[in-house]
């Protein structure tokens, strides 16, 4: 569940169910899930997926279903396995970097540190610039992901 009462677009379309974390896992806060507790989803990703069938993968929906739900962490988690099979140079790979990044900016802010939230933005922002604008890039318009980062920064700007 969200930590906190920030508005954001939703990402994730929750088709099947997404086994949940039983705590969002904040560093210097709280313990660690288990080393092994993503395990099943990540294998989900395989070694030669298509670019196609990526966007299908529980690792892919979970990570969305976790960035929606607050998960930031173990959203990069599960999406670090993703990214993993996209190659370089492919808007797939700026997308799911995007993600991740957008979950780490996420983290900084409950973590009280909102110059490395700013930071993670930018960031963000830069992987977006090399997705094509109107185009699903796994099943996620580069707009959506952009909603999120304005979002967090009007967040940024009020705190």
């Amino acid at each position: 569940m969200r930590k906190d009462s920030r508005p954001t677009p939703r990402l994730s379309d929750m088709a099947a169910p997404i086994p949940m974390p039983p705590h969002a896992y904040v560093p210097g806060l709280n313990p660690r899930l288990p080393e092994d507790w993503f395990d099943a989803i990540k294998s989900t990703v395989q070694v030669g997926v298509s670019l196609a069938d990526l966007q299908h993968t529980q690792a892919f929906r979970a990570g969305l279903a976790y960035l929606d739900a607050g998960y930031y962490w173990e959203c990069h988690e599960v999406l670090e396995a993703v990214w993993m099979q996209t190659p370089e140079g492919t808007a797939e790979r700026e997308m799911v970097q995007a993600l991740i990044q957008l979950a780490n900016a996420q983290l900084k802010v409950r973590m009280g540190r909102p110059r490395a939230a700013t930071r993670l933005c930018d960031m963000v922002q830069d992987h977006l610039q090399n997705c094509t604008e109107g185009q699903p890039i796994l099943g996620l318009r580069s707009k959506a992901v952009l909603a999120q980062v304005e979002t967090l920064r009007a967040y940024l700007a009020n705190e």
